[in-house]
């Protein structure tokens, strides 16, 4: 239960599970801050430029940079002793470039904001990737897969209450000042990160001999990826899966329209299926292991997501056949959210968990956001697909999306199996020992 960390001054006792609920309630505040900057920028670019081309620039720039930001994120984190201190400058970072783009938007030109926009996603992953690469360090080794579900789990929270919280700030006090919120939330979890062990701390942590240049270390985190097995399935099931996760989540306000009559009821389903995630992973952490070993989760993730975006099909096709509100297209649609949300949430669990598994101590960071990089493209991509799919046919693009879910189950079947390595193997990466936390 207890740990003793080493600081270059004395010699402290941190009882681990203060450290993990902190790490955990910082977390949770910070990702919660970043889901209300999506919509919240929304709404600002329109309230002050009148144009809602603005306020999807000024998001697209915040979200597009992290394929950059990324990987060179997770250098800096796994080449530094004290990685929390990286990770706390980068949220301050993030919730500055926020706070800069509230300031200037009016007063700048609109494409000197989108500037601002692009440097500040260069930080993105420090919330995502960055974040959940640090769980080793706070959580005891016999309680990491619980500390992965309730990690999960702030993630789903943040999916669930930022949009809704963004939408209730704006309504009452304005766009602006639901920026200004989010801001504050990133803020909150400065000290959570401030405080997070040092890298030395860590009872996987072993010298990895001399330190080498920042392109060569890059070049060991992707080739990991690439190379390892489960790695590289994990990371092409997860990000092909995205993309129709994409799909659907920009599909929900055209599905609630004919089916709810408001396409604002899109929200609701959103809200559902973060609910369901949410749900799905509290069940997890209470009863760790009871879905099987991760990698089965996350194939059987993708097939569930198929089936759930073919019963949002088939209620597309209800109101088609004359059924309408008064059928089953409602009913249809409610249980597709709540099906897709209790897949993806375990999935997201199981992917945390596999590159806990996997990943060597001293590139863990870089696997974590480089990761989260592919998977932030793979949604990217699935939301700029869906828009002119949905265009031609609504049922068009769901069946796209299931189909794209499909793909991912086959991409996993693709790869090869390797039996996963166990704590403490060591595997070569480039002529160097490393070791798997």
């Amino acid at each position: 239960m207890c740990r003793i960390l080493r600081y270059p001054c004395n010699v402290i006792l941190v009882n681990s599970r203060y450290i993990l609920r902190g790490y955990l309630a910082g977390g949770a505040s910070a990702r919660i801050g970043d889901e209300m900057s999506g919509p919240a920028l929304l709404l600002l670019g329109l309230a002050v430029t009148g144009s809602a081309t603005s306020g999807s620039a000024l998001l697209a720039g915040v979200t597009i940079s992290a394929v950059i930001g990324g990987p060179l994120l997770g250098v800096l984190l796994d080449r530094s002793d004290r990685p929390g201190r990286v990770l706390a400058f980068a949220l301050a970072g993030y919730a500055a470039g926020l706070a800069a783009i509230l300031v200037s938007l009016g007063r700048l030109p609109t494409p000197a904001v989108v500037g601002i926009a692009l440097l500040t996603g260069l930080l993105g992953p420090a919330l995502a990737g960055g974040w959940t690469s640090q769980l080793p360090r706070v959580a005891p080794a016999a309680g990491l897969s619980r500390a992965t579900a309730h990690d999960a789990m702030t993630f789903s929270l943040a999916s669930l209450v930022g949009p809704a919280a963004a939408g209730l700030v704006a309504w009452a006090a304005g766009a602006a000042m639901a920026v200004a919120v989010s801001v504050a939330l990133i803020a909150l979890a400065l000290p959570a990160a401030w405080t997070l062990p040092d890298a030395h701390a860590s009872p996987a942590w072993r010298p990895s001999g001399p330190r080498r240049s920042v392109t060569r270390h890059l070049v060991s985190g992707l080739r990991a990826i690439m190379h390892g097995r489960p790695l590289f399935r994990a990371t092409a099931t997860s990000t092909i899966s995205y993309v129709g996760i994409g799909m659907f989540v920009v599909s929900c306000p055209l599905l609630a329209e004919p089916v709810f009559g408001d396409a604002r009821h899109g929200a609701l389903l959103l809200a559902a299926v973060a609910g369901a995630a949410l749900a799905a992973n509290a069940l997890l952490a209470r009863r760790p292991g009871t879905a099987g070993p991760p990698d089965r989760i996350l194939w059987l993730s993708a097939v569930i997501l198929a089936v759930a975006f073919s019963v949002a099909l088939a209620a597309i096709a209800s109101v088609h056949a004359g059924s309408g509100v008064t059928g089953y297209a409602a009913p249809l649609l409610i249980t597709a959210a709540v099906v897709a949300g209790a897949a993806d949430g375990p999935q997201l669990a199981a992917l945390i968990a596999i590159r806990h598994r996997e990943a060597p101590d001293h590139l863990r960071s870089q696997i974590f956001t480089t990761g989260a990089s592919f998977k932030i493209t793979g949604f990217a991509v699935g939301s700029a697909l869906a828009g002119p799919l949905s265009t031609w046919s609504l049922g068009g693009a769901l069946a796209s999306a299931a189909g794209v879910e499909i793909a991912a189950a086959l991409a996993y079947a693709a790869c090869r199996a390797e039996r996963p390595r166990r704590e403490g193997q060591p595997v070569g990466d480039s002529g160097h020992r490393r070791w798997i936390a």
